[in-house]
């Protein structure tokens, strides 16, 4: 009898909600090619939830970067030690993973040249930020062409019945929803240019605000502050995979350049994306059927500031969001 060994691989991705959705679609490749082997992925706590019963995932390995650290860190490494990975394919250039990378024993290691550790790792590939028409999720799948192929691959989650179930409730009627938060000041579309748009749009449409139990005040406030009644503030009210499952029947999403659109992308629901300091060229815009970026329709020299967004805008006017017009979201809600 021939005794067939299963390969094991292991994807590390320990940085923010939308980075880690936009390396799903290595997952996808992986299943297509090596379908009767063991996918394990490594994410910081807090991120577990977008993989809760993911059909292609055998293992989620969380790593607590709010307590204890470094001991969990190490404990994380001895842990990817005793696996005896085939394959460890670091999506992340921060060198924290390049260590775990480094120390796995894994057999074979590959990961981006930006981390300070690649010099280490089996096999190096360029991180080509700067190169227009690239997506992220392009650079994401070079690191396993060598293995797979180069054909494209999908960015993907998988909600549950009962995350479904859930969110049945919200869709006895056509509704848009709406998050209006981000981590950085300067990719967030201005409060003011929300409640703008709350105060046109039909008012028998109903509006859904999607967020964090942190982002519940602020979506609170635009609805205070509109005349646009038929809104319900979902902010800490769902998990991700509820959300995803909401977005996804939605008649239109409206996001910034936030993991909320990456969501809808992963969810191949209609998004309309707002950027304001940051600029798509760079790699991390919708990837839907239906999708549009709104942005600025002035030449402001200013823009982009950065490739992420920042705390404030260094030129004190923020023009790059100032100057939207909301009637650019209006065209996107279809009769």
């Amino acid at each position: 009898m021939i005794k067939i060994v299963l390969k094991k691989f292991l994807i590390i991705q320990t940085a923010s909600i939308g980075d880690v959705i936009l390396s799903t679609p290595i997952i996808e490749k992986l299943h297509k090619h090596f379908p009767d082997d063991k996918i394990d992925f490594l994410l910081k706590k807090g991120n577990e939830g977008l993989f809760k019963a993911h059909p292609f995932i055998n293992n989620l390995i969380i790593w607590n970067k709010a307590e204890r650290k470094y001991r969990n860190l190490l404990d994380i490494i001895n842990f990817i030690r005793e696996q005896k990975y085939d394959y460890l394919i670091n999506v992340q250039r921060f060198a924290s993973t390049g260590f775990i990378t480094v120390l796995s024993k894994a057999k074979k290691t590959v990961g981006f040249n930006k981390n300070p550790f690649s010099f280490l790792f089996s096999k190096r590939i360029k991180h080509r930020i700067k190169e227009k028409n690239i997506h992220e999720i392009e650079r994401n799948l070079s690191l396993i062409h060598h293995i797979t192929d180069k054909q494209p691959s999908p960015i993907k989650l998988y909600p549950t019945p009962d995350d479904f179930a859930k969110t049945s409730q919200f869709k006895t009627s056509q509704y848009i929803c709406i998050a209006p938060t981000s981590l950085w000041f300067t990719k967030q579309f201005p409060k003011g240019k929300w409640i703008e748009f709350l105060n046109i749009i039909d008012k028998n449409i109903v509006v859904y605000f999607l967020g964090s139990k942190n982002d519940f005040n602020f979506c609170k406030n635009i609805i205070d502050n509109s005349n646009h009644k038929n809104s319900l503030n979902l902010a800490g009210k769902l998990n991700f995979l509820e959300s995803a499952a909401l977005i996804k029947d939605a008649q239109m999403n409206y996001t910034n350049d936030s993991a909320p659109q990456h969501i809808a992308s992963a969810m191949n629901a209609p998004v309309t994306t707002i950027f304001c300091s940051t600029i798509s060229d760079f790699g991390f815009g919708p990837l839907s059927d239906n999708s549009k970026i709104v942005e600025t329709k002035e030449n402001l020299k200013c823009r982009p500031c950065g490739l992420h967004g920042l705390k404030k805008c260094p030129e004190k006017h923020f023009k790059c969001a100032k100057t939207i017009n909301v009637e650019q979201l209006l065209e996107r809600i279809c009769p």
